[in-house]
């Protein structure tokens, strides 16, 4: 009885809801802090690898096939960024993405890559990294998919498990929410063929709904406004007054 009760009320929960809970049990996430953590403390001699992979496998929403095929022509270092191109994908959508210079990611990415032998003859990126050296094998997917573990075991997360290879795609989906990214740039994004994930992760993002949240209870928006004033050196108002925004653009076009 108790059985067939919990099972109507999952029926009765929307599709996105349920794929989403289902993914956020079995996987966990990392989050922004925890990311920037891991790059900035952890030491490069030995999680070198680890950290290029999780650069990429967030800024590209990849899955771990995805990395694990890369290869270095499939990336462009234009100095002020990385182009990374994903040719095959599970749903057959080719997608690009950039890395930014944010940090020491493109550091990271360009110590990695100056690493590798110059005797290898297979174009594969990703390759054993032991001891600050790279050798010629390339690396499998058990231990590219092992990735988000480390670095949540490194940050002595609970549930270490928890984190699985799908972690890297769902942590950028989620970064994308809580930024307050759109629905059609998520999908787009991580390449997916329906937007019924995408929304999964849009409608349970933590920062979509304590806006929600405050819109509701407090009266507040989110919206940009935006307001110039043309104002002279000597007269300065000192009246100007928003109330109930909490996102406003200030254009002072001071003459002298």
């Amino acid at each position: 009885m108790l059985d067939n009760l919990r099972q109507h009320r999952y029926k009765q929960i929307p599709q996105t809801d349920r794929i989403f809970e289902k993914n956020r049990r079995k996987n966990k996430i990392l989050t922004k802090s925890e990311i920037d953590r891991f790059l900035s403390s952890a030491d490069d001699k030995e999680f070198l690898m680890i950290k290029v992979g999780l650069i990429l496998g967030i800024a590209g929403a990849c899955r771990t096939d995805e990395l694990v095929n890369l290869t270095v022509d499939d990336i462009e270092d234009v100095g002020s960024s990385l182009i990374v191109k994903i040719p095959n994908t599970k749903t057959r959508i080719p997608r690009i993405f950039v890395v930014t210079d944010v940090g020491n990611m493109l550091e990271l990415f360009r110590k990695y890559l100056s690493l590798r032998p110059p005797h290898v003859k297979h174009k594969r990126l990703f390759l054993y990294y032991k001891a600050g050296k790279c050798n010629s094998q390339p690396v499998g997917k058990n231990t590219m998919g092992k990735i988000p573990s480390v670095v949540a075991s490194y940050l002595k997360l609970p549930d270490v498990a928890c984190y699985t290879g799908h972690c890297l795609r769902r942590s950028s989906a989620i970064l994308l929410a809580d930024a307050g990214v759109d629905i059609t740039t998520i999908k787009r994004h991580a390449g997916w063929k329906s937007t019924t994930v995408a929304e999964g992760y849009v409608e349970n993002s933590i920062e979509n709904k304590t806006k929600i949240a405050n819109q509701v209870l407090e009266g507040t928006t989110t919206s940009a406004i935006t307001k110039t004033v043309n104002v002279s050196e000597s007269n300065i108002p000192s009246n100007i007054n928003f109330e109930n925004c909490t996102n406003v653009t200030f254009n002072l076009n001071v003459n002298k």
